[in-house]
C-alpha cells in the first residue's frame, strides 16, 4: 500500500501549512471493514439480523459509513502527520479539503500554529525593586478613624450647612427652560464634600439652611458621560429640607462589637486591625514583587505566541469580565481590544513558566498546597466541609496546585534575582487615604 504523503511549509514564524494525502486503498479498506461491522447488527427488512448481503449493506449504509470513515481518517492522519513531522500544534487546525471523491486519495490542507521552541536565556540576575514599609501607629490610628467613618450617625441641626454635613433636598433643573433626564429628585441626601455630586451643585447648597430654597447654576463638564448634557449649563431650584451634622461613634465596646470583637474591647480591636493591615501590606508587597519579576522574566526571554492561544485567552477574559459585570446577553460582552495585550502577556508568561518548571524540575510542594487549602477554607463558616469539597473536585484542586506552583516559580526567580530594597510607607503602597 502506498504510504501517506505529508508536505509541510512554514508560512510564518509559528504558522505551518501541511498537505496530507491518504491513499485511496487505506480508505476503501477502512470502509469495507466498517461495513462488515455494520452488517453484523444491521436490521433490514427481509433479512435476519446479520444476514444481509454486503452489497445490500453497502447500498443502504455506504455513503454514511464513507463520511464517518473520512472524518475518522482525517483526524487520525493529522495526528500521525504532525507526529512524523515532529510538530506540536498550539491549537486545532483549519482544514481545507482538496479531494475526497470515491476512487481518489483523500487530500487536504491543514493550517495551524505550533508552540515556539523556548530556550530560557536569562533567569538569574533579574533586576527587581522590593518596596519596604511598616505599619506605624499613625497608620493604625488612621485605619481606626476610617472604621469610625464607616459607622456615622447624623443629627439634625438648625444652622447653615457646611462640609461634612448631610443635606436632604428636593430639586428640579431646566436647560433652556426644559426638563431633562435626571433633572428632578425628591428626598435626595447628599454628604457635602464627598464628591458624589457635581462641584457646582455642592458649592451651590453649601451654606443653605433647612426650609431654604436656592437657585443653583450647574455647568456639566465637557467630558460628562451623558453627551446630551456635556458642556451645558442647567438652572436648578433646590429646596433644602434637612441639614444634619455627622457624628462619629465613640471607641467603646459597642463599636468594637460592630467589627466582631466580643472580648478584649478596644485593645483587641487595635490588635486585630494591626494584624490585618500587616497581612494586607505583605500581600501587596508580594503582588508587586511578583508583577516585577514576571515583567523582567518576560523582557529577558522574548517569545512568539500563537495567535490562536491569544484569541482564546481574549475570549476567556471577555467572558469572565462579562460574568463579573452581570451581563445578561452577548451584546453586553466588552470589546476584545483592551484584552489583547494582557492576553498576549498571559500566554507568553504561561509558556515561559512551563518551560522553567520543566527544565529546572520544579515540583509542586504538597505542604504548601495543604497550607493554601487551609487558608481558603478558613474564610468559610465550616472549613472542614470546604476542605472536603476541594479534595473531591479535581478541577478545584488543579486550580489550587496551579496557584502554589506559580508562587514557587516566583520564589525561584526572586532567589536568583538582583533585589534592591526601596523604602516606602503603608499609605503609599496601599493607596490609603487617597
Amino acid at each position: 500500500m502506498t504510504p501517506m504523503q505529508v508536505n509541510v511549509q512554514s508560512t510564518g514564524s509559528l504558522e505551518r501549512r501541511m498537505e496530507v494525502s491518504v491513499p485511496k486503498e487505506e480508505i476503501e479498506e477502512a470502509i469495507a471493514e466498517r461495513l462488515k461491522r455494520v452488517g453484523r447488527t444491521a436490521k433490514l427488512k427481509g433479512f435476519r439480523p446479520g444476514k444481509a448481503p454486503i452489497k445490500v449493506i453497502r447500498q443502504q449504509f455506504g455513503e454514511q459509513v464513507r463520511q464517518e470513515v473520512l472524518s475518522d481518517i482525517l483526524q487520525q492522519s493529522f495526528t500521525r502527520a504532525v507526529a512524523e513531522a515532529r510538530l506540536t500544534p498550539a491549537a486545532g487546525p483549519r482544514i481545507e479539503p482538496i479531494s475526497s471523491a470515491p476512487g481518489e486519495d483523500l487530500k487536504y490542507r491543514a493550517v495551524f500554529e505550533i508552540f515556539p521552541e523556548i530556550a530560557l536565556t536569562a533567569v538569574e540576575g533579574l533586576v527587581v525593586s522590593r518596596p519596604v514599609a511598616d505599619v506605624s501607629e499613625s497608620d493604625i490610628e488612621a485605619m481606626v478613624q476610617n472604621l469610625r467613618e464607616q459607622r456615622p450617625s447624623f443629627d439634625a441641626v438648625d444652622r447653615e450647612s457646611r462640609e461634612g454635613d448631610r443635606v436632604t433636598m428636593d430639586f428640579e433643573g431646566l436647560i433652556d427652560g426644559k426638563a431633562f433626564e435626571g433633572s428632578k429628585g425628591e428626598d435626595i441626601a447628599v454628604l457635602l464634600g464627598a464628591g458624589r455630586m457635581l462641584k457646582d451643585f455642592e458649592t451651590g447648597i453649601l451654606g443653605a439652611k433647612a426650609d431654604e430654597t436656592k437657585q443653583v447654576a450647574v455647568r456639566y463638564p465637557d467630558e460628562y458621560h451623558n453627551k446630551d448634557l456635556a458642556g451645558r449649563t442647567a438652572d436648578f431650584s433646590v429646596h433644602v429640607k434637612k441639614v444634619e451634622e455627622k457624628r462619629l461613634p465613640p471607641l467603646d465596646d459597642a463599636f468594637c462589637l460592630e467589627y466582631g470583637v466580643t472580648e478584649g474591647g478596644l485593645e483587641q480591636l487595635l490588635s486585630e486591625v494591626a494584624d490585618n493591615m500587616r497581612r494586607e501590606l505583605a500581600e501587596n508587597v508580594r503582588s508587586r514583587l511578583k508583577q516585577q519579576v514576571f515583567d523582567r522574566f518576560l523582557e529577558a526571554n522574548p517569545v512568539d505566541v500563537p495567535k490562536a492561544l491569544v484569541e482564546q485567552q481574549v475570549r476567556d477574559m471577555q467572558m469572565d469580565t462579562a460574568r463579573r459585570m452581570g451581563a445578561k446577553d452577548a451584546a453586553q460582552v466588552p470589546p476584545a481590544e483592551p484584552f489583547i495585550e494582557p492576553a498576549r502577556r498571559r500566554v507568553a508568561l504561561g509558556m515561559l513558566v512551563n518551560e522553567l518548571v520543566k527544565t529546572r524540575e520544579i515540583k509542586i510542594d504538597r505542604t504548601r498546597v495543604e497550607t493554601r487549602l487551609g487558608e481558603l477554607a478558613a474564610t468559610y463558616p465550616d472549613p472542614d466541609a470546604i476542605l472536603k469539597a476541594y479534595r473531591q473536585n479535581p478541577d478545584a484542586m488543579r486550580q489550587v496546585e496551579g496557584m502554589v506552583l506559580e508562587d514557587q516559580v516566583v520564589d525561584y526567580l526572586l532567589e536568583r534575582a538582583a533585589v534592591t530594597d526601596q523604602p516606602s510607607t503603608f499609605k503609599e503602597l496601599m493607596n490609603f487615604g487617597a
